[in-house]
C-alpha cells in the first residue's frame, strides 16, 4: 500500500523559512517521480517541484525557483522541500504526490494528506 505522509508545516512570519518532509512507503522512488504541490485558498492546486528518477533531476515551477529546494534522503524513502523567503502568497496546503512514471509528476497517482503552511505576521 502506497503511503505519503507530509510533515513540517506551520505558522511562519514573512521572510521566514520552513522545511517540509514527505515520508514515502509502499513504492520505490527509483522508478517513479515525486513532487510537491500547493493549494492556496481559493486557487487551483499547482505544482511546485518535481523529481523524476528517469532524469535524476528536479524541476521547479517559476513560483518556486530561487526560493524552494527539493531534495531526498540517501535511502530514497523521503523527500523534502526547503522553503525560504516565504511571503503571504505562499500560504496554503502543501502536498506530496507521486507518479508511477519515471519521467513526469503528471498525473500523480498517489497523494499525501497535506500539511498547512501559513505565512503571516
Amino acid at each position: 500500500q502506497v503511503q505519503l505522509v507530509e510533515s513540517g508545516g506551520g505558522l511562519v512570519q514573512p521572510g521566514g523559512s520552513l522545511r517540509l518532509s514527505c515520508a514515502a512507503s509502499g513504492f520505490t522512488l527509483e522508478r517513479s517521480a515525486i513532487g510537491w504541490f500547493r493549494q492556496a485558498p481559493g486557487k487551483e492546486r499547482e505544482g511546485l517541484a518535481c523529481f523524476t528518477s528517469g532524469t535524476g533531476g528536479v524541476y521547479y515551477a517559476d513560483s518556486a525557483k530561487g526560493r524552494f529546494t527539493m531534495s531526498r534522503d540517501d535511502a530514497g524513502s523521503s523527500v523534502y522541500l526547503e522553503m525560504n523567503s516565504l511571503n503571504v502568497n505562499d500560504t496554503g496546503v502543501y502536498y506530496c504526490a507521486a507518479a508511477q512514471s519515471a519521467w513526469s509528476c503528471y498525473p500523480p497517482n498517489y497523494w499525501g494528506q497535506g500539511t498547512q503552511v501559513t505565512v503571516s505576521s
